[in-house]
């Protein structure tokens, strides 16, 4: 090793190593690889796929009781075979951290809720619960492909059950219980339970909810459950009548208990089912496996710089990512213990009441439990900027060096206000790292590297393993400019399949209907001469103004640094003619009209940001957006609604996140579309 690398590896500071620079420091000694910078690094871990994702595996010691016989085979997307002959099991790679963190004090979950309950669980408390559970569902029936679905908040409950299902080589399931009854049966129904595990309530918000009549209701309308497990929250108004208390079935202890290990399952084997937003229509029911799931995992973690809680470098590591079960962080967040890194939970309302909100209340979570890496969607980090809160109020921050942002596109300015925000406490060299990628493949395509300059509003890098690319209409690479966010050689976490989906239809038709084997994502992406990233929106919502194309987040990053804008959402509405008309809907931060000197200040924003083509034609004052319940703003279903589409059609109310507004803009939407702009009653720019 050169006297180069070897300062690097030493940790001279209060901050780890990078994870990163350990694993190029590995690559050197085993695999006599150096690389000039990351973006050599980069292009050899999309040019050798199997290179790249044999050293993923050896580098995190994944375990199998069989050797595969070829690391990929066929890689044309989608028909790629990954590591065939390998057996493993994403829980037996979580609980081979237990006995040294539990000998170095370190928890595996840490967990809060809204009324102050905490709770600290030890790996070996963690695993005894997860083999009583698997023994239990064994017993009642549950097999191998089975699929357990659940219906749960954020706890550590919630862990302990999908780490049971893994084990078993049953396929987890989970839905929100914030979500309505009709959006969790159009998931379930798709999957065909034999079990169902379900709180019978929830607190949030300040409020008591009953879920009890729900859980009865969805047991009715599931007929393939079999076996159903609830937890008493004390929130409940009644009991569930034939269901096997979960306390009792994760309590049980003895010898069988302790010789309980996961079953070995084939790298392919389905782990989880998630689900698109089903704003539209029916969600795809995506399923990932056991095997892809576990390396995009550990490459993640590279990019996240997350390592053991245990280990000299990483001592102490406290991992949050603020999220509703409902949304494929919740999983991210889980995939930490693969790494023996300690989760930290946090059941409730991130902002307290309707009636007295408090957008301290996470960072003094943080402050708590010493949280060393801090998660949260974008709309977060936005809310907490524009409430004029100051961090260090919530106490003791300190320990957060690393700050995570995804679900939509971060504005530089708010990225800004958190770097003098942690410079105040003598943190100036708080790291962001922003991340996309999706549901669609729990992996990301562009992420954080701390080794890299900051570059707020956008993504530092494109992700190890992911061969992203911008491309023009012609199917043409580009850099600096915007282009379709293509994937051009295979990730081994992309959907084995959807559910139901026996043909594969509608699997082609959603990532490889425009360029045969070439996946495309949605979204707008400009990569930089640098190699930093920005997505610019989704391209099926994109603005179009005179021949000059403008994602729409470009806007929003506009408007919304504005203090008197809360939120905002804009459609062009194209004619016939060749025309259009830009309108953009906007919630004002106080009051609810919206003042001239307002949508003057947003026009002279768009036009000093972008360009005047962008200025839009109306503006209209909002009661609020309509969001999904992970925080994406629904720009093309309201786009249809003013373009004639019936509601049914093009929004599902109990996948939106507010859906008491969706009313307003049904009301709106038929006025535009019967006697134009002067029904709406618009401020014209």
């Amino acid at each position: 090793m050169s006297s180069k690398e070897h300062k690097v590896t030493c940790n001279s500071s209060n901050d780890p190593v990078p994870q990163i620079r350990l694993y190029q420091d590995w690559l050197a000694r085993e695999r006599g690889l150096r690389f000039e910078d990351y973006d050599a690094l980069w292009r050899w871990s999309t040019a050798d796929l199997k290179a790249f994702w044999r050293s993923i595996w050896d580098y995190n010691k994944i375990a199998s009781p069989t050797p595969y016989t070829s690391v990929l085979r066929d890689e044309g997307m989608p028909d790629t075979f990954w590591f065939e002959g390998a057996q493993v099991n994403y829980a037996h790679q979580v609980f081979r951290h237990a006995e040294r963190a539990d000998v170095e004090g370190q928890p595996a979950i840490i967990a809060e809720n809204e009324t102050g309950e905490i709770a600290e669980i030890s790996w070996q408390e963690l695993r005894r619960r997860t083999a009583s559970l698997a023994l239990e569902l064994r017993r009642m029936g549950v097999v191998r492909g089975d699929r357990i679905a659940a219906y749960l908040p954020n706890t550590p409950d919630t862990v302990v059950a999908f780490l049971a299902c893994a084990s078993l080589g049953a396929v987890w399931t989970l839905c929100s219980p914030d979500m309505g009854t009709p959006a969790v049966l159009d998931r379930f129904r798709q999957i065909t339970p034999k079990a169902l595990i379900a709180t019978d309530g929830v607190y949030y918000g300040g409020k008591t909810m009953d879920r009890s009549a729900t859980v009865i209701d969805m047991c009715a309308e599931l007929p393939s459950v079999t076996a159903l497990l609830v937890i008493e929250s004390g929130h409940g108004d009644d009991r569930v009548a034939n269901a096997v208390d979960f306390k009792a079935a994760t309590g049980r202890t003895g010898s069988d208990v302790e010789a309980f290990e996961p079953e070995w399952v084939p790298f392919d084997h389905p782990l989880w089912i998630l689900y698109s937003s089903g704003t539209t229509g029916l969600p795809k029911a995506i399923v990932h496996g056991h095997g892809g799931i576990l390396l995009s995992a550990y490459a993640g973690h590279l990019h996240f710089d997350i390592g053991p809680s245990y280990a000299a470098n990483t001592f102490g590591e406290r991992f949050h990512w603020y999220s509703a079960t409902g949304w494929v962080m919740w999983n991210q967040q889980v995939s930490a213990l693969l790494s023996g890194t300690t989760i930290c939970l946090y059941d409730g309302s991130p902002s307290g009441t309707k009636s007295n909100p408090d957008w301290h209340i996470m960072w003094a979570f943080a402050a708590r439990h010493k949280v060393t890496w801090f998660g949260a969607g974008a709309a977060y980090y936005i809310s907490c900027r524009k409430a004029g809160i100051t961090l260090s109020d919530a106490g003791d921050i300190s320990h957060i060096r690393a700050l995570g942002s995804t679900g939509s596109p971060l504005p530089p300015d708010v990225e800004l206000w958190g770097n003098e925000q942690f410079a105040a406490i003598g943190r100036s060299d708080i790291w962001w790292c922003n991340i996309s990628g999706g549901t669609d493949l729990f992996a990301g395509f562009m992420a954080g590297n701390p080794e890299l300059p900051a570059t707020p509003g956008k993504l530092q890098c494109r992700h190890l393993g992911a061969a992203v690319e911008a491309w023009n209409e012609a199917g043409e690479p580009v850099t600096g400019e915007v282009g379709e966010l293509v994937c051009t050689r295979p990730i081994p976490s992309m959907p084995l399949y959807f559910w139901g989906d026996e043909e594969g239809s509608r699997y082609l038709s959603s990532y490889f209907s425009e360029w045969p084997g070439i996946w495309r994502h949605g979204d707008w992406l400009r990569i930089d001469s640098d190699g930093s990233c920005t997505i610019t929106g989704r391209s099926d919502a994109t603005i179009n103004r005179h021949g000059l194309r403008m994602g729409t987040a470009d806007i929003y990053a506009a408007v919304e640094r504005l203090s008197g804008v809360a939120d905002s959402l804009v459609i062009d509405l194209e004619d016939t003619e060749g025309g259009s008309q830009l309108l953009m809907f906007v919630v004002p931060a106080s009051g609810s009209e919206l003042a001239p000197a307002l949508t003057s200040a947003m026009s002279l924003a768009i036009r000093k940001s972008l360009s005047p083509r962008f200025v839009p034609d109306h503006y209209i004052c909002a009661p609020g957006i309509p969001r999904t319940l992970s925080g994406k703003k629904q720009e093309l279903p309201v786009k249809r609604l003013f373009q004639g589409w019936h509601v049914a059609k093009v929004l599902n109310p109990d996948a939106i996140a507010n859906p008491e507004i969706i009313p307003w803009y049904v009301a709106r939407a038929q006025g535009w579309l019967n006697k134009g702009m002067a029904s709406i009653a618009g401020e014209k720019s």
